[in-house]
């Protein structure tokens, strides 16, 4: 533990809440007939009553025991009816409250630590947290304190817990690292022992080269990548099955060889290296797959997408001469049908128009340059052939490839090519499967009983691209490119869950109440716009069938809002941006979630200053040297670079993002802003003008450069409470369920507002399965569909709308099925990103995604005829919209440094890189809402009023009064050190409400 933690053990560290006092602190019949048991004098039976309690609460009596908040005391008083506790003072050096002590001991059955039976069943049951899952040591302590409280036994010293945690702890990872030890052979020790040398004429040893991604997008880089999954497989241990060993701490083993620097690893013991290089290998052959295949996806992209770009280059080139050759046929074709010339003369007509070889130049040149409808471009993606060749053998020798039913014909195609590329006995390339190409393929690969090698390759590796993105073809081992199928919930797993699914989901296993329900609320909804109508100003019906939406005015800021922001400023504290960040830190402690990647004691002297330095250079994005001071030992580079090693990470940031989310809903301004319903997602472009994987082409948002998008999401209370990167632009639709699904904040939205970007059908359907609200901004909303499930419905004015007809039976026919997919979801078998991907496959969408389909353009019905009839819902949605581009802002004027372009070349590095810009706007948000609450309390105490509604305008996205630039420097006031807020800058008149506001 921390010092700090040290000292909160076993004491109170704030007033217990109401419901805390009632749980720990109330006094039952039987309490109170002990309480008042030869306990005549009133401050013996309070103190009596207070030490049963405080042992209740805390797990153990205090060596003060009057070191309680006053509302305890008050508590307690209030049952034995004491009015008058002024003596209570007398109870701290009576010696009746030993006695007291020993007495609740026995009749409440408080046990001592100490004895044997109870230390050997908490070690049994803390061995076996510390056996299966990862958690960190104080994580453990924390558990252990709760069970000694919940089972009556004393909780000992804290130096003592301490011991016993880290002993047990220590006897499973022991444990874990010999159980992996035994695994190994002798052939695979060796080859293992072998990752620690440096290869002749390399300065990296076999382990720092294998811990390196590739971050080029070129055929080389494929090669390269393919190579480094083989040299894990070659290693030899990818094999050994590890299913009895817990999953969690095989990865905790595994990312700890993966970060630290290689001469960590050497300076293990024998047995915890081997079994920390085994977990790597075992591990990263995943990792070094799902590499892989990025580079294969962008390789194929790029050369797809250019083959493309020269048809369409060329074609633009050659109009001229189409348009020249169209000329003269059309001028040949003008005689051909004016009937008044003769049939005998029209060759003679068409000559002295158009010479007989110019005619014949004009019909090659059309031939040769037109093109059919259904050609896209193949002949020039033929012209790949050379590249594809020179990676093809490498991928088809290392990656073996899966598929579902819909891409066993793209599988039969692979395997042909992959016998006809590494194997010795060529096949008979008439005898490769045609099955799934288009009739252009065919009729380019086949012909005059011929098979174009070149042109079957190019097809094969352009329907493979296609069928891996839509994951009907997929790898094993891997993470991101594996068969998502096997994630579902299926066979007796789900009949089981099936009940459980239905309650969480809040729907029923049969369908046709359901749909009986969406019937009904369709017709409603129908009805209620379609008597609005008339009245509704900003909406109108064009012929029958054209909807047309005023844009909504802006609102206006009356006066009142006006003033009461500007006092409220002018309260707000100036104040440095790393001043800002130790503050929180000292408000929240947030940075006791940031600990070392070995998940080990290494605590260092003012380790939460050299955190916050290191998080205010990711955010900035200047870089470690300006917050470097070698005077201070806690801000050294070494000190600085360690830490930024070992400590900052995505899952450490995420935990300290938590603290300040749920430390933003507690303020009460932050309240009435919003209570954590409602959210917003939206996507934060940033150009990376390194190589990187993680990065892609859009001329709009990166220029002639690559970039990736930040794709967070923000509370109606401004926290961003959750982020994904995002390579390039990619569909923001496939990742719109994820933030819902798998942030851990004590947030829980249930609406998402977002642009039109993130809308899709399928989408639609998940958010209702799943009991979520989607919202978003529809630019196009004047094209949208309107959907009904009954065709024979009157629904007035907007029939001309409804004219699209739900398939009914479809989703009949699905409904077990959803209820599979949605609970899959709700309980976190399978990745909503990876399921969107797999779902939203456009032309070539599986049956179960276009019924989901189906069902969301019900919900998204349900959504429109909302959103048209509603004003105040349709302005709602652009406020919270407003308040993630704001924070936005925030987060740009922050991430100021090289020109706020992204440099890091890694996946992980860019996670950490944001995530840490994440948690510093999170900080910068929940400063400006503590001061801003206490600037508001400062003004009402003067009299001046704000009114509810101003309230709610306010925003503490604000960042005039924080320097974001300059020189740093990481120094708190006395006053703030001493747990107080820094003044706020209240002129001379309003000096007398200082002492009352602080």
């Amino acid at each position: 533990l921390t010092r700090e933690q040290a000292l909160r053990y076993g004491r109170f560290n704030e007033t217990p809440s109401s419901a805390q006092l009632a749980r720990y602190f109330y006094l039952d019949q039987f309490d109170i007939q002990r309480v008042r048991y030869k306990r005549s004098e009133r401050y013996l039976r309070l103190g009596y009553a207070i030490q049963l309690g405080t042992v209740r609460f805390l797990g153990t009596f205090l060596e003060k025991p009057l070191d309680v908040p006053e509302a305890v005391i008050a508590f307690v008083a209030d049952q034995l009816h004491v009015t008058d506790w002024s003596d209570l003072p007398k109870y701290a050096q009576s010696d009746a409250r030993f006695e007291h002590k020993q007495d609740i001991q026995g009749v409440y059955g408080y046990r001592e630590f100490s004895e044997t039976a109870e230390q050997f069943a908490l070690m049994r049951w803390l061995y076996a947290r510390a056996w299966y899952s990862a958690e960190r040591p104080v994580v453990l302590f924390d558990l252990t304190t709760a069970r000694l409280v919940e089972r009556k036994i004393l909780l000992p010293g804290v130096t003592t817990l301490e011991r016993f945690v880290a002993r047990v702890r220590d006897q499973a990872a022991q444990r874990l690292w010999h159980r992996l030890f035994i695994l190994l052979d002798e052939k695979q020790t060796k080859r293992l022992l072998q990752l620690l040398d440096k290869p002749p004429g390399s300065r990296f040893s076999r382990l720092e080269l294998l811990q390196r991604s590739p971050t080029r997008q070129s055929t080389p880089a494929l090669l390269e990548a393919l190579q480094r999954l083989q040299e894990i497989r070659d290693l030899g241990v990818s094999l050994i099955d590890l299913s009895a060993l817990p999953a969690s701490r095989i990865y905790a083993l595994a990312r700890y060889a993966a970060t630290v620097w290689v001469q960590s690893v050497v300076e293990l013991t024998q047995e915890r290296q081997l079994a920390t290089l085994l977990a790597f290998a075992h591990s990263f052959e995943a990792v070094a797959m799902d590499d892989a295949i990025d580079v294969l996806d962008i390789r194929m992209v790029t050369l797809l997408g250019n083959a493309i770009r020269i048809g369409k280059r060329e074609r633009l080139r050659t109009l001229k001469d189409l348009d020249a050759a169209a000329i003269r046929l059309s001028q040949a074709g003008a005689i051909l049908v004016d009937m008044t010339h003769s049939d005998e003369s029209v060759r003679q007509r068409v000559f002295e128009q158009v010479s007989a070889q110019a005619l014949q130049e004009a019909i090659e040149t059309i031939q040769r340059l037109t093109r059919l409808p259904e050609d896209n471009y193949y002949q020039e993606l033929i012209e790949c052939y050379r590249q594809v060749k020179r990676f093809l053998p490498s991928l088809l020798k290392t990656v073996s490839f899966e598929s579902t039913p819909v891409a066993r014909d793209v599988l039969a195609a692979l395997e042909f090519l992959k016998i006809a590329e590494i194997s010795r006995n060529k096949p008979d390339w008439k005898t490769a499967p045609l099955d799934g190409l288009n009739r252009t393929w065919r009729r380019i690969i086949q012909s005059e009983n011929q098979v174009d090698k070149r042109a079957y390759t190019v097809a094969t590796m352009q329907r493979m691209h296609q069928a891996l993105r839509r994951h009907d073809l997929f790898v094993h081992p891997s993470a991101r490119w594996g068969d998502t199928r096997l994630n579902l919930l299926q066979g007796d797993a789900w009949e089981k869950a099936r009940p459980q699914v239905c309650r969480a989901l809040g729907r029923l296993p049969a369908v046709a109440p359901e749909l009986e329900q969406l019937t009904r609320q369709l017709a409603d909804a129908y009805q209620r716009v379609s008597l609005n109508l008339p009245d509704n100003t900003s909406v109108r019906v064009e012929n029958g069938t054209d909807l047309v939406v005023s844009n909504l005015d802006k609102l206006e800021e009356p006066a009142s809002l006006v003033a009461a922001r500007e006092r409220v400023d002018n309260l707000i504290p100036w104040i440095d941006l790393p001043e800002l960040v130790l503050e929180i830190a000292k408000i929240t402690n947030f940075a006791a979630d940031f600990t070392h990647i070995s998940e080990g004691q290494a605590r260092v002297e003012d380790l939460e200053l050299s955190i916050c330095a290191v998080l205010v250079a990711e955010a900035c994005n200047v870089g470690l040297r300006p917050v470097v001071n070698e005077d201070n030992p806690a801000l050294t580079l070494n000190r600085l670079a360690w830490v930024q090693q070992n400590y900052i990470r995505a899952e450490t940031i995420a935990q300290a993002n938590i603290r300040l989310v749920d430390a933003q809903k507690n303020v009460k301004l932050a309240q009435v802003w919003g209570g954590g319903e409602v959210a917003s997602a939206d996507g934060l472009r940033f150009v990376v003008p390194v190589h990187t994987l993680n990065a892609r082409p859009n001329s709009r948002y990166f220029g002639a450069g690559r970039g990736v998008t930040y794709f967070n999401f923000t509370s109606d209370q401004f926290t961003g409470f959750y982020a994904i990167l995002i390579p390039g632009t990619l569909r923001d639709s496939l990742y719109i369920l994820e933030g819902l699904l798998e942030q851990q904040t004590t947030l829980h939205p249930i609406e998402i507002m977002t642009d039109t970007a993130s809308y899709s059908d399928v989408v639609f359907g998940l958010f209702w399965l799943l009991g979520y609200q989607f919202s978003p901004r529809l630019a196009d909303i004047g094209e949208a569909r309107f959907w009904r499930i009954d065709p024979e419905a009157d629904h007035g004015q907007l029939n001309g709308l409804a004219r699209h007809k739900i398939d009914v039976e479809l989703v009949r026919k699905f409904w077990d099925d959803f209820l599979r997919v949605a609970g899959s979801l709700k309980l976190g078998t399978v990745n909503a990103t990876r399921l969107m991907q797999t779902l939203q496959g456009g032309s070539s969408a599986s049956t179960l995604s276009k019924a989901i389909a189906e069902l969301g353009r019900i919900a998204k019905t349900l959504y429109l005829l909302a959103y048209i009839d509603d004003e105040a819902y349709r302005r709602r949605i652009l406020t919270q919209l407003n308040r993630g581009e704001g924070r936005h802002s925030l987060a740009r004027a922050i991430f100021h440094g090289q020109r706020g372009e992204l440099r890091q070349r890694y996946r992980e590095g860019q996670e950490d890189q944001l995530g840490a810009l994440g948690l510093i706007t999170n900080a910068v948000v929940l400063w400006n809402t503590i001061y801003m609450d206490a600037a508001v309390k400062a003004l009402l105490a003067e009299g001046f009023i704000i009114s509810r509604a101003d309230l709610e305008r306010l925003s503490p996205l604000g960042y005039a009064h924080i320097n974001l630039l300059g020189h740093y420097t990481f120094m708190l006031q006395a006053v703030v050190q001493n747990g107080q807020l820094r003044p706020l800058r209240i002129p001379k008149q309003l000096d007398k409400f200082r002492k009352a506001l602080l």
